[in-house]
């Protein structure tokens, strides 16, 4: 997190406060998909919007928010880190469906990822289901 003058790493991960209220969602606060709007409605979440990738990846590190989903598609290079300091703190991080994210592909593309509070994540991703089920 350069602008606050923060660097995590994994070999001294930072401890993930506990969580309390209602779940709260990171997302972009420039163009906030609708997805993830219907899926703060699906869960009684609030929606958080800050900036990059990092930002919205490490907010769940920071206990700012309990979740980010991402269904837009966005390049490996955009989450690797973020995912990285996340497990080595705890945090739930997989796919939309709940598959393992998968790194160094030949297509750097990754087409969906979530970070989760554990207290969060079945809650999180149960209801991620229900929306792909219409």
């Amino acid at each position: 997190l350069p602008a606050r003058d923060v660097v995590y790493d994994t070999g001294q991960p930072p401890v993930v406060p506990a969580r309390s209220g209602p779940i709260r969602l990171a997302v972009s606060r420039s163009r906030p998909p609708e997805f993830v709007t219907a899926l703060a409605e699906k869960l009684d979440a609030v929606l958080v919007p800050m900036g990059s990738a990092g930002v919205k990846g490490m907010a769940v590190v920071t206990g700012e928010a309990d979740a980010y989903v991402h269904a837009g598609g966005q390049f490996e290079w955009d989450s690797a880190a973020p995912v990285v300091v996340a497990r080595a703190a705890g945090l739930h991080t997989s796919r939309i469906d709940g598959s393992p994210l998968e790194y160094n592909r030949e297509d750097p593309k990754l087409p969906d990822l979530v970070i989760a509070h554990p207290d969060v994540a079945e809650e999180v991703l149960a209801a991620i289901g229900t929306l792909q089920q219409g």
